[in-house]
């Protein structure tokens, strides 16, 4: 069955932030279920294992009443005392073995829920649009879902494993009193666990939001220093250490201040929980003490009752505890449930098709009056139309901001068109599964950002089943081998976080050699020589030129000499395509194209004389 089929409203959301609607308890245990009920045959045997353990635990004390009595009448024979020691022994050893079982039957089942809503997390993240991961604060993200899993065995573990047993055992020991004793005894011990109830409830509820606000300043202070720490080369540039550790601070003392008001009242709730269970232990045992004076009640049964008091008093004790924890699992699970409920902006339609592709037959791209804006009052580009014929290059030209690196950003689907639309081969984008589109087309993205692992995975990562002679092979085309052959570990190297071991010309050859390694029909080079020296960056060039020869390529560059040899140049100013054409034919208009030519020229020459 799916295990998709939660029980959220959509009005539920999330942020980065992690503020977010509250979701009730009831919601996030309906959501869970599905989760565990592939294992319903191994949860019933568990609950029978369970049922099973406690009757031999609440068996103890009865043979230990009877053995007590036994004793004290001064009967000589020993056979009666000596088999009741023997059944005394079972059924303690029962009582373990039986709890032990539940454990190990339901252990699969807690794991695998764990490890199904984990991956299930990691791929719906993925899912989720561009523009949620670039407004996500990336350490609240991960410590929601850090705690969120961690909670979902807890909270399996405190229902499981301590709370429904003691249920178990408060009907058993109740049904024990009832049948055997008087009345008083069952009343005393209901009025006890309700008031203790009702107390540990009421005021645990209170404690609820302090909860909440503890995770918030938890999450916002992993945030500050997953950010700052993501960031120390621009923390040590400004010589903001004090900055950043003031800013750290100041979410620490929130965190500290929610914490020493959950400890305050976490004291109450103690205080008031053990009040309750000993003025129910004091009357019990009062009453018990006059019924053996007055001859009603024998040793035996003075033992049972202060036996059975014991045994459910002691895990009574952490019940209070445990409903509190249980909350605040539940409170964290919530979180990542309400996650998991952040909407996808781009989604695959219900019949979308596969897009069908092949390296020697390479599609073509068409932009059709394409209007986009990032946000509602933002509008980047303006009625951009163009084509790509099958096999030739393209160039988009201009200054920054002028639109360039959107149209990378719709061609690859990461955002939908506002008005128009994009066709690949005659297809519209928004009716291909994204899957497909994706892998048809290779990047060379302006900022290269690499995993921190060696540089072989990292060019490995744009075809993960090429074998090692492919990846050489892109890394020569990258003018990338010799670098990497005199490196002490040579293409076993580690990159570091976000590959900041490596220079930034460096980091781009490996995102090149990457690209050039997934063989996409579809090439877009976006800025993909702007880290590089003069020197490579011709090597490259030239390398590039012959790559994309046979594939559909478009260029996205600012400087013009890489792209003098496109097919077709559309120069983009404000995100409107002003001029087009090839790079002879525009320089003879000695329009805005000209005028940026004859700019860089004059650059080049000033730092050739300097």
């Amino acid at each position: 069955m799916s295990v998709r089929q939660h029980s959220y409203s959509p009005g539920h959301s999330y942020s980065s932030t992690g503020q977010h609607q509250e979701v009730k308890a009831s919601a996030t245990l309906r959501a869970l279920l599905p989760y565990f009920w592939r294992y319903r045959a191994r949860i019933l045997l568990a609950l029978l294992c369970l049922f099973v353990a406690k009757v031999a635990n609440v068996g103890v004390p009865m043979v230990f009443k009877e053995i007590v009595d036994g004793l004290s009448t001064g009967q000589q024979a020993l056979a009666m005392p000596a088999l009741l020691l023997l059944l005394y022994g079972v059924m303690r050893f029962a009582a373990s073995l039986f709890a032990e079982l539940r454990g190990l039957l339901f252990a699969r089942a807690t794991q695998e829920a764990i490890r199904t809503l984990a991956l299930e997390v990691f791929r719906h993240l993925h899912q989720l649009s561009l523009r949620f991961h670039l407004e996500r604060q990336t350490g609240g993200l991960t410590r929601d879902i850090e705690r969120g899993t961690r909670s979902i065995g807890s909270l399996i573990n405190y229902s499981l494993y301590t709370v429904l047993p003691t249920i178990v055992e408060i009907l058993l020991v109740l049904g024990v009193l009832a049948f055997n004793y008087d009345y008083v005894f069952a009343a005393i011990t209901v009025t006890s666990l309700a008031a203790y109830a009702w107390y540990t409830i009421k005021v645990t509820e209170k404690r609820t939001h302090i909860r909440r606000e503890l995770n918030e300043a938890d999450s916002m202070a992993n945030v500050r220093a997953v950010d700052s720490l993501l960031n120390y080369e621009t923390v040590k540039y400004f010589n903001n250490e004090q900055f950043e550790a003031n800013n750290y601070n100041a979410s620490m003392l929130k965190w500290a201040d929610a914490a020493t008001r959950s400890q305050i009242t976490l004291t109450q709730l103690n205080l008031g929980q053990q009040l309750i269970i000993a003025l129910g232990v004091t009357a019990m045992m009062w009453y018990a003490a006059a019924g053996v004076v007055e001859h009603t009640m024998t040793l035996g049964d003075l033992v049972l009752v202060n036996a059975l008091l014991i045994q459910l008093y002691m895990p009574l004790n952490f019940l209070g505890s445990l409903y509190r924890e249980i909350r605040q699992a539940l409170t964290d699970v919530e979180r990542m449930f309400v996650l998991l409920q952040a909407p996808r902006e781009v989604e695959d339609a219900p019949d979308a098709r596969h897009l069908e592709f092949c390296e020697q037959q390479p599609p073509s791209i068409v932009f059709e009056s394409v209007n986009f804006s990032y946000e509602h009052k933002r509008q980047v580009l303006f009625d951009v139309s163009f084509h790509v014929p099958a096999g030739k290059r393209v160039a988009a030209v201009g200054h920054s901001g002028a639109g360039k690196s959107t149209l990378s950003r719709l061609l690859y689907r990461f955002y939908d068109v506002s008005c128009g639309s994009i066709k690949i081969d005659g297809h519209d984008l928004r009716a291909l599964r994204q899957e497909s589109l994706r892998a048809a087309i290779g990047l060379v993205p302006q900022d290269t950002v690499l995993f921190n692992d060696s540089i072989f995975y990292n060019i490995r990562y744009g075809r993960p089943d090429a074998s090692e002679e492919e990846v050489y092979a892109a890394a020569r085309k990258a003018q990338l081998h010799e670098f990497i052959s005199s490196l002490p570990q040579g293409y076993q190297s580690i990159v570091g976080e976000r590959g900041l071991k490596l220079s930034g010309g460096e980091k781009q050859r490996v995102a090149i050699a990457r690209a050039l390694l997934k063989h996409a029909p579809v090439l877009i080079f976006d800025e993909a020589t702007s880290a590089l020296d003069s020197k490579t960056e011709k090597a490259i060039q030239a390398q590039l030129e012959q790559v994309s020869r046979g594939h559909t390529t478009l260029v996205i560059a600012h400087r013009l000499s890489t792209i003098m040899h496109a097919d077709e140049i559309l120069v983009m100013d404000g995100g409107r395509i002003v001029e087009r054409g090839r790079h002879a034919e525009l320089l003879a208009t000695k329009g805005s194209y000209a005028r940026m030519w004859e700019l860089q020229q004059q650059e080049q020459v000033l730092s050739h004389s300097s």
